[in-house]
């Protein structure tokens, strides 16, 4: 069960404001912790005479002054226990079952789960906001009515355009975005070792850690609570369990320690399309790289534009495979083994094949390495080298199902050959396989596949490109 701890400021006692008294037109006396100096017992000093015999003004230290002297130190002791019992009592630990929460919003409306979090975190919750389509989140949350604050990771390397949106969304809420930057010195250190572009032969996971994560910690170490973007649409293979909210599992929050963050998503259930409707009808500024071909956007160097029937993360870190298509800002909600588990072992069979059509070949392995050693093939032939699970896959199933019922009595041949688990060394050694998935064309009089090179998998594309090379 995820808890969220947290103190309620509203009842906790300050020791040095504590009265135990009513509102009183006495001059209020400094304290030290609980015990008032006021409190404190007063012993009237003994003056002595020459001559031996005490001043008439002095009272006798007899058996009662005795007394009274014990029941004041009974009385301060007491008092003393008695202050300390209620502010153990006054501090009240509020344990928050955030699993429970989400299933009651699970069919909140994005307002309804901003309106929540604003209301129950205050100052220390903000908005994580990227520069695209989740401005959606500011319109949220300036429509509740709230105050709200707004962060943003600047990496140094966004687009111009990312740069003057973030200025017109200033602008127009009358905000002013929180930036985090890089440490320098770590940047510097990577380029001077590396290069400026490494990341586009060993991978991006460094320079995300640098630019992207380190920075987003810090920025989170000062809250107790952040709203962001994220969808379950948006990454099928790996954000499709994504909670409304959740104790974060990855951060730390203001007070340290696991479950001292918690993580509100509140377009979760919200389909990219449902979320653009809403900018639109609140006419709300938008980042004009859209306008391009822009859906997901990140880094310049590491982000395009994407083609019809392509999924909106095929434009991100697009010389990596399917399964790495995140920077770890949400590593908490990246289903790290679900991948592996549909390529090996028994959940593999679990996963629904695609390319349906009847007028498809199904290729083995037996039946790739055939293929291949064929020099004079009777037909071409067209072969997708996929893997199921990928969402890149599944978007373009519909136009490749089209082109084989279209090609179909033509002489030309198209085939899939499913490329993960025990095939996909073979496939890397063998056939050209990058990330999927990957197109690949069998001329007729070669024995050597010429690789699609365009992400235009549209059928018209590659009926052109068949044509051409076939």
């Amino acid at each position: 069960m995820a808890m969220g701890v947290h103190v309620s400021s509203s009842s906790r006692i300050i020791n040095s404001g504590f009265s135990r008294s009513g509102v009183s037109s006495e001059p209020k006396v400094p304290q030290i912790g609980s015990l008032r100096l006021s409190d404190r017992v007063h012993v009237t000093p003994v003056s002595l005479n020459l001559s031996g015999k005490r001043s008439s003004s002095v009272k006798p230290l007899n058996a009662e002054s005795k007394t009274k002297d014990s029941m004041i130190r009974l009385a301060a002791t007491t008092m003393v226990a008695e202050i300390a019992a209620e502010e153990e009592a006054a501090e009240v630990v509020e344990v928050e079952d955030f699993e429970k929460l989400a299933k009651k919003l699970e069919n909140a409306s994005p307002l309804e789960i901003m309106d929540k979090a604003l209301e129950k975190f205050g100052n220390d919750i903000a908005i994580a906001f990227s520069g695209a389509e989740d401005v959606a989140l500011i319109e949220y949350a300036h429509l509740t009515g709230r105050p709200f604050r707004v962060f943003s990771l600047d990496t140094g390397r966004l687009n111009p355009e990312t740069y003057r949106f973030f200025d017109e969304v200033e602008k127009h809420y009358g905000i002013r975005i929180e930036y985090m930057f890089p440490d320098s010195v770590e940047v510097q250190g990577l380029v001077r070792s590396k290069g400026l572009f490494s990341f586009y032969e060993d991978g991006h996971q460094e320079c995300c850690r640098v630019r992207k994560v380190r920075p987003l910690r810090r920025a989170l170490k000062g809250l107790k609570a952040w709203i962001t973007g994220q969808r379950k649409d948006q990454s099928p293979g790996t954000r499709s369990e994504i909670p409304v909210v959740q104790v974060d599992p990855v951060f730390e929050g203001l007070d340290g320690g696991a479950g001292s963050l918690v993580k509100w998503n509140p377009v979760a259930n919200v389909e990219g399309n449902d979320v653009w409707s809403f900018l639109r009808t609140m006419d709300v500024p938008v980042n004009t790289l859209h306008a391009a071909g822009y859906i997901s956007i990140g880094c310049e160097p590491c982000t395009k534009a994407v083609l019809p029937g392509q999924h909106e993360r095929e434009g991100r870190w697009w010389w990596e495979d399917a399964k790495a298509k995140e920077c770890g800002l949400h590593k908490g909600n990246v289903k790290e083994n679900a991948a592996d588990a549909k390529e090996n072992g028994e959940s593999k069979s679990a996963v629904a094949d695609i390319f349906k059509s009847e007028n498809l070949v199904t290729l083995s392995r037996q039946g790739v390495e055939n293929l291949m050693k064929l020099e004079n093939r009777k037909e071409p032939w067209i072969v997708v080298l996929y893997a199921p699970w990928c969402p890149f896959c599944q978007a373009m199933e519909a136009s490749y199902d089209e082109l084989a019922d279209k090609l179909a009595g033509s002489g030309i041949k198209v085939a899939k050959f499913r490329a993960d688990g025990d095939q996909k060394e073979f496939a890397k050694q063998e056939l050209q396989l990058g990330s999927f998935p990957t197109i690949l064309v069998f001329p007729k009089n070669s024995s050597r596949p010429i690789k699609y090179p365009s992400e235009k998998r549209d059928v018209d594309s590659l009926t052109s490109f068949l044509n051409l090379v076939r």
